[in-house]
């Protein structure tokens, strides 16, 4: 009775998403059946509801049981990370680490102040190490070998030379274009502020010697007294690990720089962690003091025949092997827990303003915790090479990354200070004024570059070199070659030649440069100041002004043909063409070969 009521074209039934495929495809002629199934619907539409909330928990504790588990795996990747840096500074100290010492040796070069800042910069490339470069330079302050005054630009190069591990670390996420662009970009802004530091600071120390009479006046001012040594807080984690691999004798390095003829041949390894001084009767006229080695050091190369620079180079190879492993696995465990509302949530914490009319106070903020983090870890490299893969996935922006790295800047010295303030009597004034010099060289840099957003240059000149690597990825090597090889070389050779040799060259160049930067900077606000030839650089080949003719040239350089399993495989302009027939490639090898 109940059938003639119903509808009797076909229709579909509303099926749980449990029943077979067959059911929910076929039309149905209501029947018997149907209708106890209707009459029963609801009650297995809420047995459905059950089971796929039953389900969505499930799913969601499976989510953050995986999450949890990724944050030790996270921390244990840092901690590799971290370690791999240290063995990578002791593998560069012993590949060269002699020729370090022999650099700054040359005290009439350090005399020249354009030559102390390059070799700053090439020693603290050489070794990895900014505190190790300074170390050196104290010491030969306080042994009398170096004045304050030339010591100086080589802190400066010193400061510029550290900024080259972060860069290296940035080439890591080459992979993705995007994270590439913001990861270069948070990277070379740290480039950017210690060159353009010194481009003001420099001429004013040789000038007036601002930097010397501040920190002299600031030495003379305090009641100074040797203290305690400065506190290890990192090293307490990572040493027992770094420790098993490799251990140094950073003296040996001192020892050369100082003019030591006695460790000439002394190994950098160290084989005697313990010796025990003790006087010996000699002859009637005296006592001889003698030192015995009463207990071997323990790691890896301890009873290694292998020249410094073998085991140097084998850490080298292990440790970039290992940073590499580390700073990918870290990239992706970061891009996998820092996704959807998780990163939105943290980009607005990391990224926060405060309200009107505090929001100045966020940068600074920003700065005084890259200080606390790189006095905790006591290295700014680590400091700043571990916040560029964060830079590059985007949870922390370059507006904010730029005080993060100052304050790093501010980290480094406070440690340098108290390292300082350690040492013996006769050396305190000379070490904590170089100290000083270094803290004061930042601040200074800072005042100049961070309190007007307006002068904020190395956030814009970081922003531009991420967009052209992002485009042109193999203009991060030449970067890198240029500004820490190439144009250090030259400024050397040229300071070597002597100052009107210098003069003629660098001022023509120097004023090239702001000229070619002034009109840049018409064209884009005012054009209608300049002549109509001047409003473009159309009149001049495509090489003086793009990178693409360069790029074309690389691309051709690097182009490859061959031959796997019957197909032949080309790659040309980014482009890689599989095909079985060879003549299909004619155009593309045409293109590419000029054949």
């Amino acid at each position: 009775m109940l059938l003639q009521f119903l509808p009797q074209t076909p229709w579909h039934i509303q099926t749980p998403l449990w029943l077979p495929a067959s059911m929910v495809e076929a039309p149905a002629v209501p029947t018997a059946l149907t209708i106890i199934f209707l009459a029963q619907f609801p009650i297995m539409d809420a047995f459905q509801e059950l089971i796929m909330g039953t389900l969505s928990r499930l799913q969601r504790m499976k989510t953050v049981a995986c999450n949890l588990c990724k944050i030790p795996l996270l921390l244990l990747l840092l901690y590799f990370f971290v370690c791999s840096l240290d063995i990578l500074s002791s593998a560069f100290q012993l590949v060269g680490g002699r020729i370090a010492g022999d650099i700054v040796q040359e005290n009439a070069i350090l005399s020249n102040p354009v030559a102390g800042l390059v070799v700053g910069i090439m020693v603290t490339v050489l070794v990895q190490s900014s505190s190790t470069s300074t170390s050196i330079v104290v010491s030969l302050v306080s042994s009398g070998l170096l004045d304050v005054q030339s010591a100086i630009p080589v802190i400066m190069g010193s400061n510029i030379g550290t900024s080259v591990t972060n860069t290296f670390v940035a080439l890591m996420q080459a992979g993705e274009r995007e994270e590439f662009e913001r990861a270069f970009a948070g990277a070379t802004v740290h480039d950017c502020f210690n060159w353009l530091s010194v481009l003001v600071l420099l001429p004013l120390e040789a000038a007036i010697g601002l930097l010397r009479q501040i920190s002299k006046a600031m030495v003379d001012t305090l009641q100074l007294s040797s203290g305690e040594e400065a506190p290890e807080l990192l090293k307490v984690l990572t040493e027992p690990l770094t420790k098993m691999i490799i251990q140094l004798d950073r003296s040996v390095i001192t020892a050369i720089a100082t003019g030591d003829q006695s460790v000439r041949n002394k190994s950098l390894v160290k084989h005697w962690c313990q010796t025990t001084a003790m006087k010996v009767n000699e002859t009637s006229w005296g006592t001889h003091n003698l030192s015995e080695q009463t207990q071997k050091c323990r790691h890896l190369f301890v009873d290694c025949s292998l020249s410094d620079l073998a085991i140097g180079l084998i850490l080298l190879a292990s440790s970039l092997l290992v940073l590499c492993s580390c700073l990918i696995l870290l990239v992706k465990l970061l891009n996998s827990l820092l996704k959807g509302q998780v990163a939105s949530a943290i980009n607005n914490v990391v990224n926060t303003e405060f309200p009107y009319p505090f929001t100045w106070l966020a940068g600074y903020l920003a700065l005084f915790v890259g200080a606390g983090m790189t006095f905790l870890v006591q290295s700014s490299s680590v400091f700043t090479s571990a916040i560029t893969p964060l830079i590059g996935i985007g949870v922390i922006s370059i507006e904010r990354a730029y005080p993060l790295t100052l304050g790093s800047n501010i980290g480094t010295t406070t440690t340098a200070i108290l390292a300082a303030l350690a040492s013996p009597g006769d050396k305190l004034a000379a070490a904590t004024q170089v100290s000083l010099c270094h803290f004061f060289f930042n601040l200074l840099g800072i005042l100049l570059w961070y309190p007007i957003p307006v002068t904020r240059l190395p956030i814009r000149m970081a922003c531009a070199l991420g967009k052209c690597t992002a485009r042109y990825r193999w203009f991060a090597v030449a970067y890198l070659l240029l500004c820490f090889v190439l144009l250090p070389t030259l400024v050397f050779a040229l300071s070597m030649a002597g100052w009107k040799v210098m003069t003629g060259i660098g001022v023509p160049v120097i004023m090239v440069i702001i000229f070619v930067a002034a009109v840049n900077i018409l064209q884009v606000r005012r054009p209608d100041c300049l002549p109509l030839r001047l409003r473009n650089w159309d009149f001049l080949p495509a090489w003086m002004t793009s990178l693409q003719p360069l790029d074309d040239l690389i691309s051709r350089l690097t182009s490859w043909c061959r031959q796997e399993n019957g197909k032949y495989i080309c790659s040309c302009y980014h482009l890689t063409i599989m095909s079985t027939s060879y003549f299909q490639f004619q155009p593309f090898l045409k293109q590419c070969f000029f054949v």
